[in-house]
């Protein structure tokens, strides 16, 4: 299985990054082959559905996601959605490449749980034709402070929360994969 994760935003050392970093080491701890995609690092240009050429950043992140069997988006929330740079990838996504395929959402708010930029990432996902998972992940409040130095977890709590969602996106995977293979 492989898994694709999108760190949807473009603040060095950013909470929602650390929480796909933990979670890419819980996957590769299953044996689960991921990429991490880190939009503070890939600079896209601003989608344009007028670009007739496909830059090499762009082209990157389509190759990542066509090849992923499930995706994880994480965002920031900001003013009640999703981070702009997160939108601006989504926006280059074509129609079939995320077809079929478990997404989950993960956000990190200033506020108590990021409800509002959950919500908005799903619906994006239906749009796009993927699966949403059946449960999300959000920090809110102090999320910097639920990591220790090597940005493992380290509130109980919140490991609970990650590794139950973490069960269902990855049941998802298996699941909509296997369908897809002997379709």
């Amino acid at each position: 299985m492989n898994i694709t994760m999108i760190a949807g935003s473009n603040r060095k050392d950013a909470s929602s990054t650390h929480l796909l970093q933990y979670i890419g080491r819980l996957l590769q701890s299953q044996n689960i082959a991921v990429t991490l995609v880190d939009l503070q690092e890939l600079q896209l240009p601003l989608y344009s559905p007028d670009n007739e050429e496909v830059p090499s950043s762009v082209q990157c992140l389509r190759d990542a996601v066509t090849a992923a069997d499930g995706l994880i988006l994480a965002t920031p929330e900001y003013h009640g959605s999703i981070s702009g740079v997160l939108k601006n990838a989504l926006d280059y996504i074509q129609g079939g490449q995320l077809s079929g395929k478990a997404v989950l959402s993960v956000s990190s708010s200033g506020g108590p749980i990021g409800v509002s930029s959950l919500t908005h990432l799903q619906s994006i996902v239906r749009n796009l034709h993927g699966m949403n998972s059946p449960e999300w992940i959000s920090i809110g409040y102090g999320g910097y402070q639920s990591f220790d130095a090597e940005r493992n977890l380290i509130d109980e709590g919140l490991k609970e929360r990650v590794d139950s969602a973490l069960q269902a996106f990855v049941a998802l995977t298996q699941m909509l994969a296997s369908k897809a293979v002997t379709v």
